[in-house]
């Protein structure tokens, strides 16, 4: 497990759902560290990565050194004039994702943009009218769900009734800061949106999928830099409460203060309860136990379960997806249900009080 969340990129077993060169991609916007995930998954999935393109080369050689033999291209411009790509992923600095993914939904291309998919509400706006005139798809890697093989299977045995009707979610984001490799737009709050915004969207998309909610209000929400005065727009801790459409509630909290200690860069937790039985997923570690990630700990009424689900569920999202871009279909995630996960967390760092 990588120490550095940055860069974490799980690897999961080749289940490919297209042929070889059916379904072309390319990497674009090599910002952050999660467009090699976003790549790994479509891989794994059948895409054919076929084009790189950022500007810094030294961006464009660390990922050929993960993914060689993708052909470099000179410009944007070259990719998006190619007929043969069907799909974008892009990891660009969180501001400038929603321009990007505009312009390559107007040249006739889907988009698969890391989280968080918007800085403001003005860029939410203008997506949604390129998505309707265009009938393009801007879908998000919200990969604390869709890359945990533990939240894969948390939403399997909700799906089966193991826990009743779900109720609560409570979630933990903690993160290792790692400042000295960090890049300077993360610290720039305009640039990377806030915590609520950036780490927090994980958890609001989590609350929406588990509990069924089409919308939800923010209750309360609070921010603050607690212990990095050298870099005073970063937020190093958040907070909110949200209750759903449907009566179900989250807590949630996200923050910077991983400890040295750790063996993997966040203890990211996950607890759902349901009328009928709780879930609890450790994600990354089960601390003092196991540095492997994946446990999910079930009770219900036939007992108490422990998982151990590292290699054992895969990560459908990503062939679901596939096929959604071939098909028009919405199974791997609809874009309403990715539009109103962005639209709440923007309201929650927005409405957010500032504490420190």
């Amino acid at each position: 497990m990588s120490n550095d969340g940055m860069n974490y990129a799980p690897k999961g077993k080749p289940n490919p759902v297209v042929k070889e060169g059916e379904f072309q991609v390319a990497a674009v916007a090599l910002d952050h560290g999660h467009i090699n995930g976003m790549c790994n998954g479509l891989v794994e999935a059948g895409a054919t990565l076929k084009w790189v393109y950022d500007p810094d080369q030294e961006k464009v050689n660390s990922f050929l050194e993960k993914f060689p033999g993708v052909e470099v291209a000179d410009s944007l411009e070259q990719i998006l004039n190619d007929e043969s790509i069907k799909l974008v992923a892009a990891a660009a600095i969180p501001s400038e994702r929603s321009g990007l993914g505009n312009k390559v939904m107007e040249a006739g291309k889907d988009y698969f943009t890391d989280k968080t998919p918007f800085t403001t509400k003005a860029q939410l706006e203008e997506t949604k009218r390129v998505v309707e005139r265009t009938g393009q798809k801007y879908m998000v890697y919200f990969s604390e769900r869709l890359h945990v093989e533990g939240a894969v299977f948390a939403g399997d045995l909700i799906k089966d009734g193991a826990i009743g009707k779900v109720i609560q979610v409570t979630g933990f984001g903690p993160h290792r800061l790692n400042a000295d490799s960090r890049p300077d737009w993360f610290f720039n709050k305009e640039q990377y949106g806030g915590i609520l915004c950036d780490i927090g969207s994980h958890q609001i998309e989590q609350f929406l999928y588990y509990t069924g909610s089409g919308d939800a209000e923010i209750l309360h929400s609070k921010v603050g830099n607690y212990n990095n005065p050298d870099h005073p727009e970063l937020e190093d801790y958040g907070d909110a409460t949200l209750v759903g459409d449907n009566g179900a509630t989250q807590i949630f909290k996200v923050d910077w203060f991983t400890p040295d200690g750790l063996s993997t860069w966040g203890d990211g937790r996950t607890f759902i309860t349901g009328t009928e039985g709780t879930i609890e997923i450790r994600k990354y570690v089960d601390v003092a136990r196991e540095e492997s990630g994946d446990h999910l700990y079930l009770v219900n009424k036939d007992g108490e379960k422990h998982y151990a689900l590292s290699g054992e569920v895969g990560f459908p999202f990503f062939g679901a997806f596939i096929k959604d871009c071939i098909n028009r279909t919405e199974n791997a995630m609809t874009q309403e249900h990715a539009f109103k996960a962005a639209e709440l967390c923007l309201e929650a760092q927005e409405q957010a009080i500032v504490v420190s």
